[in-house]
């Protein structure tokens, strides 16, 4: 039996909400323990975001899917696996949620309940990197969900890991979690003016590795 939208979308708001707490929640715990070494606290984030994201899409991917990121629900309604009418209510539900996950980071380290952040991350780096992490992201979702089905907790969490380290952007990936943590002025904070490009930069990337993960891996076995 097919889950309810109801609880399809709660099971998104829920991650969600997790998700973007752990994201801003790590990177605050890590600034304020790692004595101003910035290595330090980034791998602390890491290890933190890959860890959530390794326990949230085992326990709710059965549910709905386990976007967690609007992203991902495009790509989904592109191929099939979600219905149109859903895109815009799973991505109202991912991005409600999570804006409440910082709201609760905010109150649980006694910061103000909404702080636009100061931090710039903008230039072609970053946008490259932006569109590559998404890239990547979504080609790890199509080519193990194709084959490896079990392992994609597993993938994605220590794809993101990676992805942390080796683009310049800390990889977001993610559009909803752009907007949210352009409300928080912490380490994880992001210029609300830089925030439009970034999410252009994940679309498109999106795009590509959807593009891409269909033409790689939507295939019959080899001979």
């Amino acid at each position: 039996m097919r889950t309810p939208l109801s609880h399809r979308l709660a099971a998104e708001a829920l991650g969600c909400f997790l998700l973007f707490a752990t994201v801003v929640g790590s990177g605050v715990m890590a600034e304020r323990l790692a004595g101003g070494n910035v290595a330090i606290a980034l791998l602390a984030n890491t290890l933190a975001t890959a860890a959530m994201l390794f326990v949230l899409i085992t326990m709710l991917g059965p549910i709905s899917g386990a976007h967690l990121n609007p992203a991902v629900s495009l790509i989904a309604a592109l191929r099939g696996d979600l219905v149109w009418r859903a895109l815009p209510l799973y991505a109202l539900a991912q991005l409600g949620a999570g804006v409440l996950g910082i709201v609760a980071v905010h109150l649980m380290f006694d910061l103000p309940i909404l702080d636009l952040s100061t931090k710039a991350r903008a230039g072609i780096g970053q946008w490259t990197g932006e569109l590559i992490a998404t890239f990547g992201l979504l080609l790890t979702i199509i080519g193990t969900g194709r084959h490896r089905p079990a392992w994609v907790p597993a993938t994605v969490a220590l794809y993101i890991a990676a992805a942390y380290w080796f683009t310049a952007s800390t990889s977001f990936a993610n559009p909803a979690i752009t907007l949210a943590r352009s409300l928080t002025d912490s380490f994880a904070g992001i210029r609300p003016g830089d925030a439009p490009a970034f999410i252009t930069a994940q679309l498109t990337g999106a795009l590509a590795g959807g593009w891409v993960g269909g033409w790689l891996f939507d295939r019959g076995e080899s001979a």
